[in-house]
Formats: structure tokens, C-alpha cells, sequence
């Protein structure tokens, strides 16, 4: 009798197999590189994403009438999300670095020293103050709608460099953030342009990618299993007319099957010499952004790098204390995570991207729904103005580009909105962001949805 003849589900075979491959289904795809159809600088991306809403006035953004105006009102009245007060003046000192001048706060010394290669943008802007349909404009380009993530997009674009790899990795520490995989789901895309998360706060490879080791059976044994549980999906599939799940299934295996050989090299930070380690420093995030330079020197094309699953950023109040830490968390990993791209010379050709889902308030918080402690010394969301900046992949080096308003609430010099920024950093990596669609339910989608702008001024 042939395989395809003796029908069992694939909940039985996986059973019988044991292969305890199914944690990594729907992972990235399989598919070799492509080249994207217009001229390109970026090849692949890495997006730091200070989860929860840093402060734009307290870190790339300085506001000297905040000091001016402190305990005062001040005449720009926007609705916000709770009630805020009189202006709350920074907490922190700025200082211009570099040949530029760009002036960045204190709490981001080391990042300060290289921002003659950032280009900050002071002027961004999203829709809603609240964190999750900001959350899904950062990372899907829609507030309200389920749609591709931008790493979906761009390994469906690109493909992967390396086929033991997935092409989109997300690392994040503490399991799932606000709307959970949302941020990084194919949506529409085929499943298998879904990004890998991996829960950074685990050290062990064991635990950071489960059932990463065959301790069952030998190699030879394990690769037979899986070539009959590929004739018997291909049978399903047959019948179901290609289903596009089945197929992101099938591949997924093939994925982990190919992930035993190589994730164990690519996540060993023992590997990585004691000068390596002195430069990131200590703590998870000095972790991560080791991990993450590893990940894109071996082909990954998109890597995402949270800070925390919650809204660590979230400073309802307390403000000095909360952005001080986390800057310390993360302010030396990410400024040696640039100085190592740009010694391997890999950050030509990599775009990063630094930034949260919105800002937060030159205002101070009032005390409003258990929102905060009562402190008041903290910021409400801010979604009319904030701070982003990227680095490498043909973007302009030393660049304070766009303003906001003179106290920091709204953006009011060369506004960029995210649709702007998506568009922008498609354009960086070969594509169209109007022609660049996927065909669903009769309409052509793309991750600007009918909106953006390439902003010309930000391309070296």
C-alpha cells in the first residue's frame, strides 16, 4: 500500500513521528533571495522598537521653553488621552555630539556619540494615542484592520539569504506583547512569511528555541520521517487545492528540521570573544543585540528587537526614574550594536530603525483612573509628535530632520507620518510602496494602504 494511500491526520502522524516540530510551525518561508525591481540601498532591516511610547522631549527632542514654561500652562491645547497639566519641564540635560551637533539627552550618551551616522526625525506623527492601534499602524500600517506586518512584507519581497534560517525573526523577552502576534502576523501574506518570536529572556538554547535538538532518534531516522510526513501533506494538499496553510505548514517543517543545524550556532553567544562582550555589556538587551548583528550577518533579512513585552516605555509617571533605567538597559547595547555593524561593514546596506509607537506629552499627567500612582511626574501618549531615527541603508548621516512645535507637542516642520516612514524605508530596500501589493478577497493591498510618501530629504 502506498503513503498516500493509507490516509491517517497529521495530528496522528506527528504523534506516532514524535518530532515535536509543530512549536515552529507558520515560521518565515523557505524561498532563496530575490532582488527587488528597483535600484536599492538597504538589504535587510533591524528595527529596535522601544515598546510603550519613549519620550521625544526627554531623549532626541530638547524643548528649552519646557524649562521656560515649567509648572506653567502652555498656549497649545491638543485633547490628549487623560488630563494633563501645566508644562513639565525634562528632567535630563542635553549636549550636541559629534560634527553635526545634533543634541541628544543624557540618559543616550553612548548613542549620542554616534549620531554623526543616525538620521533623527523629529517630526513623526501616528493617529490614535493608544498603544494597540498604535501599535498595528507601527508595525502593519493599519490601526484597526488585520493586516501584514512590515517583516512579512518585506521576506515576502525579498526572500531569505539563508535557508536554515527564518527570514523574519522577532526577539522579544517575556513572552507576547499588547496584541500579540498581531505585530508580526502574514495576515493575508501566505503563512509562511510569519515572523519566528523567540523569548529573549531565556539564555539557554534549549529554552529559547523549543525542541531545537532531536534527542529521539538519529538524523538519518529524522530526515526519513519527514520525507513521509511530506508525501502525506502533499496528498491533503492535492485534494485541497494547494491550501495556502498546508503549504506554510509543510514548509515550516522543513524549516526546523533545517534550524537543528544551524540556530545552535547562531544564538551561542559563548562564541562571540571577551571584546564583544565588554563592548554590548552586561543584561538581556546587551543579549539581544548580540543575537540580532548574529542573526543578520547569516541572511536573516528582518530582525525585530523589543525592549519588553509589556509598554516598558510607558512612563505615566515617574519619569526620570523609568527613562533613566531603561536607557541604561539599552543605550550601550544599541550604540555597540552600530559601531559593530559598521566595523563588519555590514551597516551600508542594513537599515535600522529606533523608535516606539508614539511619544508622550510636554505636559505633565494628572492624577486620572488608576492611570498612574498620582506622582505627577510623568507624560500622557503623545500621537501629534515624537522622535524616530534611523541608521545605514542610504539614508543621510547626521541629520536632525523635521521639528515640532516649540514645546514639543505637535509635529510642525516637515511632517513625516508612519505611512511616510513605511514608505520611505520600501523604497530604501527596491520597492515601490504603490505598486509593491498582494492580491486579497479582489483588491490589490500594500502596507501604505492608499496613503505615504517617500521622503526624499531623508535619502543620502
Amino acid at each position: 500500500m502506498k503513503p498516500k494511500e493509507f490516509l491517517i491526520t497529521r495530528r496522528e502522524m506527528l504523534t506516532r513521528c514524535g518530532m515535536g516540530m509543530g512549536a515552529l510551525a507558520l515560521t518565515s518561508e523557505l524561498q532563496g533571495a530575490k532582488r527587488p525591481p528597483l535600484p536599492f540601498k538597504a538589504k535587510r532591516v533591524l528595527h529596535l522598537f522601544m515598546n510603550g511610547g519613549v519620550s521625544h522631549v526627554d531623549t532626541f527632542d530638547p524643548k528649552p521653553q519646557l524649562t521656560k514654561f515649567g509648572g506653567k500652562p502652555i498656549p497649545i491645547t491638543l485633547k490628549t488621552e487623560r488630563r494633563t497639566g501645566s508644562a513639565f519641564a525634562s528632567p535630563f540635560s542635553f549636549k550636541p555630539y559629534g560634527k553635526s551637533g545634533i543634541e541628544v539627552s543624557e540618559i543616550f550618551s553612548n548613542v549620542g556619540e554616534c549620531v554623526d551616522d543616525l538620521c533623527v526625525i523629529r517630526s513623526m506623527h501616528t493617529d490614535i494615542p493608544n498603544h494597540e492601534p498604535s501599535l498595528m499602524m507601527l508595525n502593519c500600517g493599519d490601526v484597526r484592520q488585520v493586516r501584514p506586518s512590515f517583516g512579512s512584507w518585506v521576506t515576502y519581497g525579498l526572500g531569505t539569504e539563508n535557508e536554515n534560517l527564518p527570514g523574519f525573526i522577532v526577539l522579544c523577552p517575556d513572552g507576547l506583547p499588547t496584541q500579540g502576534n498581531q505585530n508580526w502576523r502574514s495576515a493575508f501574506l501566505p503563512g509562511a512569511f510569519q515572523a519566528t518570536h523567540i523569548d529573549t529572556r531565556e539564555v539557554q538554547i534549549e529554552k529559547l528555541i523549543e525542541n531545537i535538538r532531536n534527542t529521539t532518534t538519529t538524523a538519518k531516522e529524522q530526515r526519513r520521517e519527514l520525507d513521509l510526513l511530506k508525501e502525506l501533506n502533499q496528498g491533503f494538499q492535492e485534494r485541497r487545492q494547494n491550501d495556502a496553510l498546508l503549504e506554510a505548514r509543510v514548509q515550516s517543517f522543513e524549516l526546523a528540521y533545517r534550524m537543528q543545524m544551524e540556530a545552535d550556532d547562531a544564538f551561542d553567544l559563548t562564541k562571540e570573544p571577551a571584546s564583544m562582550h565588554k563592548l554590548y555589556g552586561e543584561g538581556m538587551q546587551a543579549r539581544q543585540m548580540m543575537i540580532a548583528r548574529r542573526l543578520l550577518e547569516r541572511g536573516v533579512r528582518f530582525v525585530q528587537v523589543w525592549h519588553g513585552a509589556g509598554q516598558p516605555w510607558d512612563s505615566h509617571d515617574d519619569i526620570k526614574t523609568n527613562h533613566g533605567r531603561l536607557a541604561r538597559e539599552c543605550d550601550q547595547p544599541i550604540a555597540a550594536l552600530l559601531k559593530d555593524l559598521k566595523q563588519r561593514g555590514m551597516l551600508e546596506d542594513t537599515l535600522v530603525l529606533w523608535g516606539g509607537e508614539f511619544g508622550r506629552t510636554p505636559t505633565v499627567e494628572l492624577p486620572d483612573l488608576g492611570a498612574n500612582t498620582g506622582m505627577v511626574n510623568g507624560r500622557d501618549h503623545n500621537p501629534y509628535g515624537f522622535s524616530m531615527w534611523l541608521a545605514g541603508g542610504g539614508v543621510k548621516k547626521g541629520l536632525a530632520y523635521g521639528a515640532t512645535d516649540e514645546f514639543g507637542f505637535a509635529a510642525a516642520e516637515n511632517k513625516v507620518h508612519v505611512h511616510d516612514l513605511h514608505a520611505t524605508m520600501l523604497h530604501l530596500l527596491g520597492f515601490d510602496h504603490e505598486k509593491f501589493t498582494y492580491k486579497y478577497a479582489g483588491r490589490d493591498f500594500r502596507l501604505t494602504d492608499v496613503h505615504g510618501r517617500v521622503v526624499k530629504d531623508l535619502l543620502a
